[in-house]
């Protein structure tokens, strides 16, 4: 088989966080994902996510102009020979950014496309899914006020999520969420790379006496595995970062480092199914968790299961604390009770309506 077309769909869903709406480049941030569509000459079609949020139009771009020149007529049935191929031609371009997440985006549709073809769930051409169903946390927005944080934080344990993920700078709002939530519900912190080591250290310890299951990119910049491994040893907190690692050969350097004890890559970002398996086998050999960065509605959250399903230790899903107005995989996507459900489907179980696609397409 060959791929005959490649395309894509930029979607703006509707959406409530229970709060203002955090602001990026100045505008209110919206639901944004970016789908792949792959076609072979059989006519099988795969879905694929590129990361979206507000770097889409360049990541479509990317798609269009140069991956799908390159991946067009190409055989689909070898996905490692082919992304080894595409990655190779195009370095020049970027290791990083628009250009690994158009070509994570055409990853994932490949990885679907297999599994349709074999039809057998993703998973299963994993190596076979070790669960039935998943724990999910919830990760909340930045509200910054303390008292939105303890009312959403409340909000998720009446959901059934046994943690809490937040995306809060300051320890007033860390310990309002611990008292809304109790003791027994785990409780997170990720603070997106803001500080140097001392600052990192300070506010660690401030924050240690609410018993955080890990501490989030506390440093910047992200790359600087010695100073994040110097947090690690000296905080007392477990570590956890990976969302804004550049490569498989990125997160061996993070290992090596001994700066974390989760490894957080995110599917849409650092290459697709492929590059996130290539991850998972050096963390277990480094004896590192990997619980995957995967705040998605799209199939970038459906690839995240497949994968997280393989792992012996059924690592928690990540799960953006948002109530869409239009969920574009349906029940397939819903989180109940604090679990989700590993599809068992062919290929990533589910394809994106086509209404809400078209619907909702910018």
């Amino acid at each position: 088989m060959t791929i005959r077309a490649i395309d894509t769909f930029a979607l703006s869903l509707p959406f409530e966080i229970y709060g203002p709406r955090p602001k990026f480049a100045g505008l209110d941030r919206s639901m944004e994902i970016l789908l792949v569509r792959v076609e072979t000459d059989s006519g099988i079609v795969g879905w694929g996510e590129a990361f979206g949020f507000g770097i889409w139009p360049a990541t479509r771009a990317a798609i269009h102009a140069m991956v799908a020149p390159l991946a067009l007529g190409r055989d689909e049935t070898n996905i490692a020979v082919l992304m080894e191929d595409l990655n190779r031609k195009l370095h020049i371009v970027g290791r990083t950014g628009p250009m690994v997440y158009a070509l994570s985006g055409l990853d994932i549709a490949l990885w679907d496309i297999a599994g349709k073809a074999a039809g057998q769930p993703v998973c299963a051409l994993l190596g076979g899914a070790k669960h039935a169903r998943l724990p999910c946390y919830a990760s909340l927005m930045r509200y910054t006020d303390p008292l939105l944080v303890a009312e959403n934080s409340a909000r998720v344990v009446e959901r059934g999520y046994g943690a809490v993920k937040l995306h809060e700078l300051g320890v007033e709002q860390v310990r309002a969420a611990r008292e809304a939530i109790g003791p027994n519900v785990g409780l997170m912190m990720d603070v997106n790379c803001p500080w140097n080591l001392s600052e990192a250290l300070k506010v660690a310890d401030a924050v240690r006496p609410y018993d955080l299951a890990w501490f989030e990119e506390p440093i910047w910049p992200p790359e600087d595995f010695e100073t994040l491994a110097k947090v690690r040893t000296h905080s007392g907190l477990k570590i956890a970062a990976g969302e804004n690692a550049m490569s498989v050969k990125n997160f061996e350097q993070m290992f090596t480092a001994g700066a974390v004890d989760i490894a957080q890559p995110s599917v849409t970002k650092i290459g697709g199914i492929s590059a996130m398996m290539a991850i998972s086998a050096l963390a277990q050999e480094h004896q590192v968790v990997m619980t995957p960065h995967c705040p998605y509605f799209g199939p970038g959250l459906l690839a995240s299961v497949h994968i997280a399903a393989t792992h012996k230790q059924a690592p928690m899903i990540e799960y953006s604390f948002a109530d869409l107005g239009a969920n574009p995989l349906g029940d397939a996507i819903e989180v109940k009770n604090g679990y989700i459900n590993v599809p068992t489907g062919p290929g990533l179980g589910r394809d994106p309506d086509p209404e809400i696609i078209k619907r909702y397409s910018v």
